[in-house]
């Protein structure tokens, strides 16, 4: 997919923003797990947080494809950045797309600016990527509701001010996901986010548990004002959070095997740069396929997308292959290194520890297979 001029201006101003900010900074905050709130706030300047807001509420509004490189770029870079960004852009992409006006002139101005930041809570501590059996409820209580349940694992949990919470609102309902709804929460009295959670990687952003224990909203927190539709709007959203996944995958890799090459020049065994020995080259030529192939997989999916077509099934398979080759590929990164790969000195180091990270979030890979399988027999079916 072609980008617009101004969206490959966009995407040279992150990789610039990367090379010059980031890259020569990221173990500053990195290894001591410090939040990084210098970079974020160079991101809002620079407009990051307003990526798929419409330009009448202040945004950027990009193509889901200039949003997929802007994040491969953040995540070349550090992928936390990217993190940092992703389930804010997926719940602005839900305000936009299914919020009521009111709820479009309230949270989105701000969350362009990034003076809100919102987070996504699907994820529960006994249910994993098991959304149907989900516990947490929002009761009737007046106007409103009363929200009870915990969720776990929410990036950006304690610097957000939006939650788009995924609960049930009709407990009765069979199957369950007919009573979800997706409720626009702000952070006060009746919930309470932990401290963060110790990680292999994804260090710097914090991921949280957050409880509700009577918190409650008023009726305008629905969603697009209709309850018990938030299942297949958190779907759609989440054809946009495996895309950005994928990104950051692509990213992550992309710097693995960037640093590779570069070592694979610039070292010398038995009289020759080590790439010249074929196994060697190998790895290089087949970390630069499954780069390449997982970047065409990822774009195909972001057309899609625009075009206003289901993605769900290329989503996945953007997100399964992406990820499993930035796991390999970085792997392979440190097997180019040598011993040097095993050390802090080297940032393959880190893409190593970064990299399962997209494995096993918005959705393992296990259930990225299901939903491949289940949607290419309702697509085939004889």
């Amino acid at each position: 997919m072609t980008l617009s001029d101004d969206e490959k201006q966009m995407v040279a101003l992150v990789a610039e923003f990367v090379d010059e900010r980031v890259r020569p900074r990221v173990r500053e905050f990195e290894e001591d797990d410090v939040y990084p709130a210098e970079f974020i706030d160079e991101m809002k300047k620079l407009g990051f947080f307003g990526l798929l807001a419409p330009a009448e509420y202040g945004g950027v509004d990009v193509s889901t494809a200039c949003f997929a490189r802007v994040t491969e770029e953040l995540a070349r870079g550090w992928m936390s950045l990217a993190g940092a960004i992703g389930g804010h852009s997926v719940i602005t992409y839900l305000i936009k797309t299914f919020g009521t006006p009111e709820q479009r002139e309230k949270y989105l101005p701000a969350m362009a600016e990034g003076t809100i930041r919102a987070t996504m809570a699907l994820t529960e501590p006994a249910g994993g990527s098991d959304l149907q059996a989900m516990r947490t409820h929002a009761a009737p209580d007046g106007d409103g509701y009363s929200i009870t349940g915990s969720k776990t694992w929410i990036s950006n949990a304690a610097h957000s001010g939006l939650i788009g919470l995924l609960c049930l609102t009709d407990r009765d309902a069979s199957p369950s996901h007919r009573g979800m709804s997706v409720l626009l929460v702000e952070p006060g009295d009746g919930l309470t986010i932990s401290k963060k959670l110790p990680k292999l990687g994804y260090r710097g952003v914090e991921a949280c548990e957050i409880v509700f224990d009577g918190r409650r909203v008023g009726a305008d927190a629905v969603l697009g004002g209709t309850p018990n539709q938030g299942w297949a709007q958190m779907m759609r959203g989440l054809e946009v959070g495996r895309i950005q996944v994928a990104s950051r995958a692509l990213g992550v890799g992309q710097a693995a095997l960037n640093d590779a090459v570069r070592y694979a020049q610039e070292r010398e065994s038995f009289g020759k740069p080590i790439w010249k020995h074929q196994s060697v080259g190998n790895l290089l030529a087949d970390m630069a396929t499954k780069m390449r192939a997982a970047r065409l997989l990822t774009l195909d999916a972001a057309e899609k997308l625009d075009a206003g077509e289901r993605a769900d099934m290329e989503a996945g398979m953007a997100k399964l292959f992406a990820s499993e080759s930035a796991m390999q590929v970085a792997l392979d990164a440190i097997r180019v290194h040598g011993g040097y790969g095993y050390s802090k000195e080297y940032d393959v180091e880190r893409y190593f520890r970064d990299a399962p990270l997209m494995i096993v979030g918005e959705g393992t890979n296990e259930i990225q297979r299901n939903v491949i399988a289940a949607q290419l027999i309702a697509r085939h079916k004889i």
